[in-house]
């Protein structure tokens, strides 16, 4: 079977603007910040990113403007090693998402999708041979919604869907019973599931897992990584290595990018999990999104294994 690819990422690539604030400002109020940066970003830009730094053969199937944001995220994606043959050129500016990151790392984003909206089911099912030389698709809901369900029906036989539903929204039937896993932190958990979210992770995960996903991985930062299963086992619990965080921007997308990857190469859930959980440690270490994505030998020299319990 064709396996060139241990990971294709389907999703959006927006220049990321970023301003440090003393504090994100309340409604109404202005604030000052630093100067601005920059970077190459997108959920789905950062994903791929994070899996070729890692080593993973990636390619990146996703939509940019022909404008100067869309040639440094060409570049960007290019410079980690993947593969941009399904980058498609023109329709609408680059997207672009505006970020204040605060002293304590923590940040808030307002994303303008530009042609991350344009990226249409058309341009999935003209993108039928990446799709089947893809062990595993990784997406998010930066693009459109009737987007992800066609990559959920152009998926080949035997590969794994991997979706973190970032920004939240209502997710068809036919996508949700494809996620092997659904990956979420607790606000996507709370949004999804509503009034009835329970209190818990493992709450949170058996609300998850009955709305019809193979399996769930809730991240918990600091605290690690939840995943459960369909099969009726039970939840476990990923710890996390202790870092000294200074920008989370992205880490949640270099968690997710290493835990499809490593699921591709065989790993089980909280194996892969227990790898992902490290890659985003190490991501929040350092400023910026796909700048902070560590290589294999940075991982293993900076974040240690963290032991099960």
């Amino acid at each position: 079977m064709n396996d060139d690819y241990e990971l294709l990422v389907v999703g959006s690539a927006n220049a990321d603007l970023v301003v440090g604030v003393e504090r994100r400002p309340a409604p109404g109020e202005t604030v000052l910040g630093s100067d601005l940066a920059v970077h190459p970003g997108g959920k789905g830009g950062n994903q791929a990113v994070a899996a070729a730094r890692l080593g993973a053969r990636t390619a990146l199937l996703a939509r940019v403007g022909d404008d100067a944001h869309g040639v440094l995220l060409l570049d960007a994606q290019r410079a980690a090693g993947v593969d941009t043959v399904g980058v498609l050129v023109g329709g609408a500016p680059t997207g672009v998402a505006l970020i204040t990151v605060d002293p304590s790392g923590d940040n808030s984003i307002v994303v303008s999708p530009g042609a991350n909206a344009r990226l249409t089911p058309g341009d999935i099912r003209a993108a039928g041979s990446l799709l089947s030389a893809a062990r595993v698709v990784s997406s998010q809901l930066e693009i459109p919604l009737d987007t992800v369900a066609e990559v959920v029906r152009t998926l080949r036989p035997g590969a794994r869907f991997v979706l973190n539903p970032s920004p939240p929204a209502p997710l068809p039937a036919e996508v949700l019973a494809a996620c092997d896993p659904l990956v979420v932190n607790e606000h996507e958990a709370r949004v999804i599931l509503g009034d009835d979210a329970g209190e818990t992770p493992e709450d949170w995960a058996r609300g998850l897992l009955a709305l019809g996903p193979r399996s769930v991985v809730i991240t918990l930062g600091a605290e690690g990584a939840l995943t459960a299963d369909a099969s009726g086992g039970a939840a476990v619990r990923v710890p996390s290595p202790k870092v000294d965080a200074v920008d989370t921007t992205g880490a949640g997308d270099a968690f997710t990018a290493a835990l499809g990857w490593r699921l591709g190469l065989g790993e089980d859930l909280p194996t892969a999990a227990a790898y992902a959980v490290r890659v985003g440690a190490a991501a929040v270490t350092r400023k910026g999104a796909q700048d902070s994505y560590p290589t294999a030998s940075e991982l293993a020299d900076a974040v240690p294994e963290v032991p099960s319990r």
